[in-house]
């Protein structure tokens, strides 16, 4: 389980307050360690280590692995039926807070309260438990009450009192934000585990087979163009889902280039290209045609 020794040290050091009951530890040698390191300090501690020897890996057992999944769920559900949307950006963490199911009775205000009491904390766990750092806003913009936003407020900081990071918490603003700050000791869960989409690049999203139809429409345009006296064959290389619509919905504006400059368009799919990504070459020598 562990691999590099200072690990030890830094989770004995961490981890091992008083609040834990038991550490239990698929690895002999990292049990042993940890175990005579504990000893050094507490031999009542130290019976708090033990190794474990299941078949099934420990991860699923303790169902740690579940949990490291549910992680990264961008809505987080609450017990009261409402939930929360945690989106995490370069600049900072934005943290939406939605009624949902959670309908309640008549008394509206009621109902609100209920599901940002949860919210808030919900929020505090999930900032330990994703390990998020830097400028956090959470939006509370629902609740009118200064009686009930400062019942969430005190929440909020009772229970980032349990976190190890240093924590900083605004009061609700007029506008409904909880603006607050976390110390930024290390990575983020999910910064250690994921790394951004070599496809999308960390945008989420890509471009719309329209959209790059209508890019490579201008481009042939201006290659066409280009190139009318000297190259009349001329090859285009892209990804299948936008050759689909090219042959679905653009073949009449194909055609008119084909007439306009004399030339001739052969297309070909080819599924390893970015859906965002074309090549127009010389049929005839496979030279790269740029406009």
């Amino acid at each position: 389980m562990f691999e590099e020794p200072d690990l030890v040290e830094r989770t004995v050091r961490d981890f091992l307050t008083e609040e834990i009951d038991e550490v239990i530890c698929d690895d002999r040698a990292a049990t042993d360690r940890t175990m005579d390191m504990v000893g050094q300090i507490s031999r009542r501690a130290r019976n708090r280590i033990r190794f474990y020897e299941g078949a099934t890996p420990i991860f699923d057992t303790y169902g740690v692995q579940k949990q490291i999944d549910d992680a990264f769920h961008r809505q987080v559900w609450l017990k009261c039926g409402g939930y929360i949307v945690i989106d995490e950006t370069e600049a900072l963490v934005a943290i939406d807070v939605n009624t949902g199911r959670n309908k309640g009775g008549r008394d509206v205000e009621k109902t609100i309260l209920q599901t940002y009491l949860e919210a808030a904390a919900e929020i505090a766990r999930q900032l330990r438990l994703r390990n998020i750092g830097g400028l956090i806003i959470g939006d509370f913009i629902d609740m009118k009450s200064r009686k009930d936003q400062q019942m969430v407020y005190n929440l909020m900081k009772e229970r980032l009192k349990r976190d190890k990071a240093k924590t900083y918490v605004l009061p609700i603003s007029s506008l409904g934000l909880m603006e607050m700050t976390r110390q930024r000791a290390q990575e983020s869960l999910s910064d250690t585990i994921y790394e951004n989409c070599p496809y999308c690049g960390g945008r989420g999203v890509v471009k719309t087979s329209m959209t790059t139809s209508v890019e490579l429409h201008r481009t042939l345009n201006t290659v066409m163009r280009k190139y009318q006296d000297s190259i009349h064959d001329i090859r285009v290389i892209l990804n299948p889902d936008v050759l689909k619509r090219l042959k679905e919905e653009d073949e009449d504006s194909l055609v008119e280039l084909e007439r306009r400059y004399a030339g001739r368009l052969m297309f070909r799919g080819d599924p390893t290209y970015h859906h965002e990504k074309f090549l127009i070459t010389d049929a005839n020598t496979g030279a790269e045609l740029k406009p």
